[in-house]
């Protein structure tokens, strides 16, 4: 005899309709409680099979493949822009413990945040060949224009003899730095093709920068390099799509092919790019060419969507 059974002839008829309504009632909400919801994912960052990206102004990790993230901060400032060094073990991103924004590492797993800047605005925009974290600060230039640094592990810095540099990727070999002289354009406006607009250059350690997108007014900017060619984002076709090109600047090639959202930010690892497009991250493979959206389900007590109650106004 089941122990349903032997409630129902023990107890009355009330308790019994109270009884099923529980046991009908439990699973459901405990279904509730573990199923999670699709969140805003920005910032990817890719080495291997491990993603980290940001979401709820904090910093998770995920397989390439998707699934539950982990979080992996939980201060109340924003944590972003997350780049994974080249051995994979170690995350360098911005983030505001102190207040300012500023550079921070930490464990590829989790763990206490170290602080590797006090220049009031940096952001980590790569790794040199040596295992160097590469940020761009304004700390340096005399005019309100971005230089790029690399910090070592001991608190030494060395200064790319560049005017400007904002976002950057060094070749293989290290020879070669691709870079982008300006920080993104303020405005935000689609298909800018003003002064500011961004455009990828080449350093080969001296003399003068070569221009490398000369040929197109528009936007270029994020290079990533894998397998002798520069990987960035361009708005070309109408939408900020990832393009390749050889490391002259010739043999260009679309490789992503978005049609409403603009792609704003992208990692590269193995031949796999990983971009934030809408609300999404999505995979590219570029060997088959074949793109798709990594599904993440985000489990959290989503307390930014709860009713904040505000005294004063003026003041929040």
């Amino acid at each position: 005899m089941s122990i349903g059974q032997l409630l129902r002839d023990a107890l009355p008829g009330c308790a019994v309709a109270v009884f099923a309504l529980w046991t009908s009632y439990t699973p459901v909400y405990a279904a509730a409680e573990t199923q999670g919801h699709s969140g805003y994912y920005r910032f990817p960052a890719v080495h291997g099979e491990t993603v980290v990206f940001t979401t709820e102004g904090d910093l998770w990790s995920v397989g390439i493949h998707g699934g539950v993230p982990r979080r992996l901060t939980s201060n109340s400032g924003m944590e972003s822009h997350a780049t994974i060094s080249p051995d994979g073990q170690t995350i360098a991103f911005v983030g505001q413990y102190e207040g300012p924004n500023e550079v921070y590492t930490l464990p590829i797993g989790g763990g206490v945040p170290q602080r590797r800047t006090w220049d009031g605005e940096s952001v980590p925009v790569g790794w040199a060949v040596d295992g160097r974290l590469l940020i761009h600060t304004l700390r340096y230039s005399t005019l309100p224009d971005a230089k790029l640094v690399l910090l070592d592990g001991r608190g030494g810095h060395e200064i790319l003899p560049l005017a400007e540099g904002s976002e950057a990727a060094y070749s293989a070999d290290g020879r070669s730095l691709f870079f982008t002289r300006y920080i993104k354009q303020g405005s935000m406006t689609k298909r800018y093709q003003g002064g500011a607009a961004e455009n990828l250059w080449r350093f080969d350690g001296s003399g003068e920068a070569v221009p490398l997108t000369a040929d197109w007014p528009g936007t270029s900017h994020g290079p990533m390099i894998w397998n002798s060619r520069v990987y960035f984002l361009s708005d070309r076709d109408g939408v900020m799509n990832v393009f390749s090109m050889d490391q002259q600047g010739h043999d260009l090639k679309q490789e992503s092919h978005q049609k409403i959202f603009d792609i704003e930010s992208a990692s590269l690892s193995e031949g796999r790019i990983v971009y934030a497009c809408g609300a999404d991250l999505w995979s590219l493979d570029l060997k088959s060419a074949h793109e798709e959206i990594i599904p993440i389900t985000l489990v959290s007590d989503f307390d930014q969507l709860r009713d904040h109650w505000v005294k004063k106004p003026e003041g929040f």
